[in-house]
């Protein structure tokens, strides 16, 4: 008998701080298979990175890359937040340096062509002649994806003809699935000639695996926090395979890091913060912000939203905002800490009926104190929704509470059979935070662009207009007759 023993994490989301254990561990694991003679891969199943750490924001992802590069990696595919978060252009020069193999069967150009950086399957031979065919898909954000100038294909589809490619020349399929646990199940059923799957995406843990049709699945949650390994049993002379088994190891309850990785990362963080300390707007004024409250910041991102999509109106919660802007010079690096988020602005069309809904949802307690993680969202709480063009009034009802009485659109009272176009934030598109906006027949994404690339141009707007006010009335005063 033989055995392969392979490594997988998921969803890392660039939380740093969690791998120098993981490289310690990994390391450990390599050096005790090497001297056994004992066969290893190491695969990534997407989303390393996150542009909520100004590591990764700084370095466009390529810093990820590198860690991944250190490690030996054999193996990655991407996430949505490698997918959809960068520009067409990051995106496709991201693997540039990278000494693994991209594994993604599902997306191509705006011609219908793979880029050069990646490959629909990999096919990867051990000394022993056993050959493993790793096959790599993502989840299918068509519209986001057709916004960035790339088609993404049905990953059903795309399973199925690389599974048909290599089936015939492998001992072993290996997925490496970012689509979420429900599709990785379904997987299972549909092609029980897969023998591995290996998920991400909804951040499932599955410590002991889980068989479905013959098929394992596994799953190592998120944030590092885990390390998957399987380990395939198979017989030397003829490669029949014997056993699969799944389980996990929980990084925070080793004590040894690696000290190199973590002295790369101190420096990486430290040259990452020179590059975004590039100066934006200079505020002769603090800008404040409340989170259950109307406030001067959260007044001026709606308003950019707004702006910025043509919205006939536009909402947003306050809770985007993470701390309020002191006096004096404000950085990009300023921007990325108080809006981290990877969230785009959007256009929804809603029926007056519909936005009435919404807005009364967003107006109880429980919404506003929300605590999410997900969605794109890299806050604490939701907060108040804030409005631009449409006034909430509410009052203090018999029952003590406060109470929506009416909605005014631009002064108007809300038609409810009228269509209004409503800027707002790509997450309540995505998720069950508001089954209206979700379920909308039309919406219009506005991509690459992140909240904090509108804040910038809207700040940049401000002071020129500022400026452009006190040399008018500069000009003003110096073309006054004196009087006597």
């Amino acid at each position: 008998m033989k055995k392969l023993y392979i490594y997988h994490v998921n969803d890392l989301h660039s939380h740093f701080e969690n791998w120098p254990k993981i490289v310690h561990y990994l390391n450990e694991r390599k050096r005790h298979h090497d001297e056994n003679g004992e066969d290893y891969l190491l695969l990534d199943i997407g989303d390393h990175v996150d542009r909520f750490h100004p590591i990764t924001e700084a370095t466009e992802g390529k810093a990820n890359v590198e860690l991944l590069n250190q490690l030996q990696f054999d193996a990655v595919t991407i996430g949505n937040n490698e997918g959809i978060t960068l520009s067409y252009e990051t995106l496709n020069s991201l693997y540039k340096e990278a000494d693994f193999t991209v594994v993604l069967s599902n997306l191509f150009d705006e011609l219908k062509q793979r880029p050069e950086w990646m490959k629909p399957y990999h096919i990867i031979e051990l000394k022993t002649g056993y050959k493993i065919g790793l096959i790599g898909v993502t989840v299918f954000y068509e519209k986001f994806y057709k916004q960035l100038g790339w088609q993404i294909k049905d990953p059903f589809q795309a399973v199925q003809e690389s599974l048909f490619a290599i089936k015939d020349q492998v001992d072993l399929v290996v997925l490496m699935s970012h689509l979420g646990i429900s599709d990785d199940e379904i997987m299972a059923n549909e092609f029980p000639d897969i023998d591995l799957i290996l998920g991400a995406h909804t951040h499932h843990l599955l410590c002991d695996g889980k068989f479905i049709n013959g098929v394992l699945l596994g799953g190592a949650e998120k944030y590092g926090h885990y390390v998957g390994c399987i380990e395939i049993t198979y017989e030397k002379e003829n490669f029949h395979l014997l056993k699969k088994k799944a389980r996990v190891e929980e990084m925070i309850n080793l004590s040894q890091t690696c000290k190199t990785t973590e002295a790369w990362l101190q420096k990486k963080e430290k040259e990452s913060r020179c590059i975004l300390s590039k100066e934006i707007v200079h505020l002769h004024e603090a800008i404040p912000l409340e989170w259950f409250e109307s406030s001067d910041f959260t007044s001026i991102l709606v308003s950019s939203i707004k702006e910025w999509c043509q919205g006939e109106v536009a909402m947003v919660n306050a809770g985007m905002l993470l701390a309020p802007l002191p006096a004096g010079p404000v950085t990009k690096g300023d921007l990325h800490r108080i809006c981290p988020h990877p969230i785009n602005p959007c256009k929804v069309f809603l029926k007056g009926d519909e936005l009435k809904e919404v807005i009364l949802q967003a107006s109880t307690e429980k919404m506003e104190h929300l605590r999410l993680k997900g969605l794109g969202f890299r806050g604490k709480v939701m907060g108040q929704m804030v409005y631009d063009g449409i006034d909430v009034v509410k009052e203090k009802l018999d029952d003590g509470e406060m109470h929506v009485t009416s909605i005014l659109v631009n002064g108007q009272p809300l038609d409810p059979d009228k269509l209004y176009g409503v800027a707002t934030v790509d997450m309540f598109t995505l998720g069950p935070l508001y089954p209206v906006i979700s379920h909308a027949d039309k919406k219009t994404y506005f991509m690459p662009e992140f909240l904090r690339d509108l804040l910038e141009w809207k700040l940049k707007s401000i002071q020129q207009f500022k400026i452009d006010l006190d040399s008018k009335s500069t000009l003003s005063s110096a073309g006054k007759p004196k009087t006597i």
